[in-house]
């Protein structure tokens, strides 16, 4: 495992990571998640990824359990946790849900702390833009997170890049807090915003990444190609509306056109999606998910493809996806 910045910050994160969105709680008990969680620090991994509306807060209350049965220094990982949609839904909710609003900001990083028995987060994310609420109160309330000792990086989740530059000078002029990362969905599939979007920013605040979906949800595992099976992601009815797009007939196509690729390089599928996403330097960390300890270890296996990516073999990755890639 090799470690790299966050951004331009000096914290180092793992250059592969776990999350736990969908599967905690959902897919992964607290035994399980206690197994995986151990075998990725076993593997090098530093970082675990959270968010308050995963499984609304289970995945928090799961994620803190785990690091007290396991008893790790505090100092030895790093976790975050993101804001936005909210989990309130009693009584009158209307500044709880869907919003970046300073009241309900400040009383969710409490909210999570709480869940994750946890004194302060490492990574605390807006998890989608408010076009309802100023930036620069959204900017005031996260950057008073970290002066209060309560996180210690904010960043965002799947803004676009004015609102990060927006933000970003925001917090530049008035001596806050500046965002430090960003987490977009990166696969073969999903590309313009990391690779377009967001290139200006790399160089001008030094934006880092932590990226999610590497597999497109499993539709670069392959396991799609022929249905939804059973016991799947896709298979979960809280999952129903990501079907169509998994069983997208030419996508699965360039999946089979990428499975010799991997076979030349004697790696799986998953492999392959894995390391072509970590071979970007832009990308901090590539934030992994899984729901049983096999995945977990095959895709770690990763990291020993990533040096056998050349440009021959990037170019002919290109001509199977590119087309067909947002």
């Amino acid at each position: 495992m090799q470690y790299r910045r966050l951004g331009r910050s000096g914290l180092q994160v793992s250059e592969l990571s776990l999350g736990s969105w969908v599967t905690y709680h959902n897919q992964v008990d607290i035994g399980a998640a206690v197994e995986l969680m151990a075998a990725a620090r076993d593997a090098g991994v530093n970082f675990f990824d959270n968010a308050e509306v995963y499984a609304m807060g289970k995945s928090e209350e799961i994620m803190g359990q785990v690091f007290r049965q396991l008893g790790w220094a505090r100092h030895t990982y790093v976790v975050s946790t993101k804001f936005y949609w909210g989990i309130a839904r009693e009584g009158l909710t209307v500044n709880f849900q869907n919003t970046l609003n300073r009241k309900y900001l400040m009383q969710a990083i409490d909210g999570s702390l709480k869940r994750m028995q946890l004194e302060f987060i490492d990574l605390v994310y807006c998890h989608r833009p408010d076009p309802h609420t100023p930036i620069e109160e959204t900017v005031r309330a996260m950057s008073d997170m970290i002066t209060q000792g309560k996180a210690l990086y904010w960043g965002t989740s799947e803004w676009s890049a004015a609102d990060i530059r927006a933000a970003y000078e925001i917090a530049e002029r008035h001596h806050l807090h500046k965002p430090v990362m960003e987490q977009p969905q990166y696969h073969l599939f999903h590309r313009q915003r990391v690779e377009q979007e967001y290139a200006r920013l790399y160089e001008d605040m030094g934006l880092g990444l932590t990226t999610w979906s590497p597999l497109a949800s499993g539709l670069l595992t392959g396991k799609y190609r022929n249905g939804i099976p059973e016991g799947s992601r896709a298979s979960l009815e809280s999952m129903s509306w990501m079907r169509d797009q998994l069983q997208d007939t030419a996508k699965n196509g360039a999946v089979v056109q990428l499975e010799a690729v991997a076979k030349d390089l004697g790696c799986t599928l998953a492999q392959l999606a894995i390391a072509w996403i970590n071979h970007n330097p832009r990308v901090s960390t590539v934030i992994l998910g899984a729901s049983r300890l096999s995945q977990l270890q095959d895709n770690l296996g990763a990291l020993a493809v990533t040096p056998k990516l050349t440009p021959d073999v990037l170019a002919r990755i290109d001509e199977i996806t590119k087309p067909l890639a947002t």
